[in-house]
């Protein structure tokens, strides 16, 4: 007797029970709407709330649900969905679902520190620009604060054979949108030119590259396949301000990409006369084409960030909520968007609507609120809290396994928090000279890449910050 899809996703349901929790599966299982089985072309279509639900399925549980459905369907089944995208005018998308792709993902992950090779090199038509398929001019909404680097950087995207802007250097603080917009720049460059070889990469991850290939004799190869990249894309290259061997490197992959027409795109927090500690050469490269500044939006443009974002996930979001978040929010994009993704876990979890209170409540946990600046002695108060030692013994010369993290700790996060030099951060912290501040944060900082329980306290001391404000 053949048995009925309905019955065969009651079945799925049951299996998933068994491989999640009581809580998951309420949340994120049970409320999925079975909506239909094409037998021809072995697809099943399921409903869900929104995108933010349909892209945490994806990210969380695509494999489980893979499995389950070729076990109870049968093989070759393929899984779409049906995400609503306007409840309003009830409008929805069918997307189509890649179980290769968290595979494909953890892939990337896993050989992402490795150097380019030979290989690579040898066939320039192979290779994984690492952009950000979200990141697009078309979600990236345009405001007096990035008026001219998103006009600039769609010219370039759609010109990319002119010389005219290159390089383009690319700063601002935190959160203003410059990864975004670089990322767009490389998406719309592939979407128009799909032949060029465009590569999106992070300054550290640059230099961990660098390093692995020095380490293991294949410098040469390392330099040759940058040197066949169309586009270049290099972002928070901040990062090799004291990073000399790098910067020699990059200089002179920069030059023959220059000399040959190539684009080179860079992004930064600060422009390139406050590099200090970049070689000179270098920085005169980086200035030599357009310099174009990304100001933190101001509430008009949050809004309007956060409205197009509400109307691609699906929510319905009061304007008075709309305008609270933008305005405490203090400029930063990044803030917005997870201000909205923490209110649509809360309201999806908890069943609710998202309100004022809501609001209120995820605001303080998710936004660091300035009313008043961060001071060094904040930073080391909460981070001796932490560790449970006094400022005292941090400020001394004790050589202790525990004191010397919670230096090392204290120097990092005063020189994220605050705008001091590293020098006036040393006679703050233990009366240290800018040298072991400089080497205490490039400490801290290799630790957050390997060690996720450490990259897990340091996210709990910021946070402590942010419930201090």
């Amino acid at each position: 007797m053949k048995v009925s899809p309905n019955s065969c996703w009651d079945n799925t349901l049951a299996l998933i029970r068994e491989n999640v929790t009581g809580q998951q599966f309420e949340t994120w299982f049970k409320p999925i709407v079975f909506e239909s089985f094409d037998e021809s072309k072995q697809t099943i279509v399921l409903q869900v709330a929104s995108t933010f639900v349909y892209e945490y399925l994806e990210a969380n549980y695509v494999d489980l649900l893979s499995k389950v459905l070729r076990r109870t369907f049968g093989p070759g089944i393929r899984l779409a969905y049906r995400v609503l995208t306007d409840k309003e005018h009830n409008i929805s998308q069918e997307i189509e679902a890649d179980p290769t792709d968290a595979a494909e993902a953890r892939q990337r992950r896993t050989r992402a520190n490795e150097a380019p090779g030979v290989l690579d090199a040898a066939q320039p038509q192979q290779i994984d620009s690492q952009l950000n398929p979200h990141l697009t001019f078309g979600n990236y909404i345009e405001g007096d604060s990035n008026k001219l680097p998103r006009s600039v950087g769609l010219s370039i995207a759609e010109h990319p054979r002119s010389t005219q802007f290159n390089p383009m250097f690319i700063y601002g603080p935190s959160g203003c949108g410059k990864t975004h917009l670089i990322n767009a720049i490389g998406l719309r460059t592939k979407e128009l030119y799909p032949e060029k070889r465009v590569l999106y990469i992070s300054a550290r991850l640059f230099q961990v590259q660098f390093t692995n290939s020095t380490l293991r004799n294949t410098l040469n190869d390392f330099i040759q396949f940058y040197q066949t990249i169309d586009m270049l894309i290099v972002d928070d290259v901040q990062e090799w301000m004291t990073a000399a061997k790098t910067q020699d490197t990059f200089f002179h992959i920069f030059n023959h990409l220059f000399r040959n027409g190539k684009r080179i795109i860079l992004a930064s927090d600060r422009p390139p006369v406050d590099l200090k500690g970049m070689h000179d050469r270098l920085l005169t490269r980086f200035s030599c084409g357009l310099i174009a500044e990304l100001e933190k939006p101001n509430v008009q443009l949050c809004v309007d960030i956060l409205n197009n974002k509400i109307h691609r996930d699906g929510l319905k979001i009061p304007a008075d909520v709309v305008r609270f978040i933008a305005e405490t929010a203090n400029g930063s994009v990044r803030d917005l968007q997870g201000v909205i993704n923490s209110l649509l876990a809360y309201s999806v979890v908890y069943n609710c609507d998202i309100d004022m209170r809501l609001a209120e409540r995820v605001i303080k946990r998710a936004v660091k609120i300035d009313n008043k600046p961060l001071t060094v002695d904040d930073i080391i108060e909460t981070v001796c809290s932490h560790y449970n030692v006094s400022a005292s013994a941090v400020n001394s010369k004790s050589r202790k396994r525990e004191l010397v993290t919670a230096r090392q700790v204290s120097m990092y996060l005063a020189q994220k928090f605050t705008k001091m030099p590293a020098s006036r951060i040393g006679k703050l912290v233990g009366n240290r000279d800018h040298s072991t501040v400089i080497h205490s944060c490039t400490q801290i900082e290799r630790r957050l890449q390997v060690d996720r329980l450490f990259s897990d306290e340091i996210q709990s001391i910021e946070n402590s910050f942010k419930l201090k404000q």
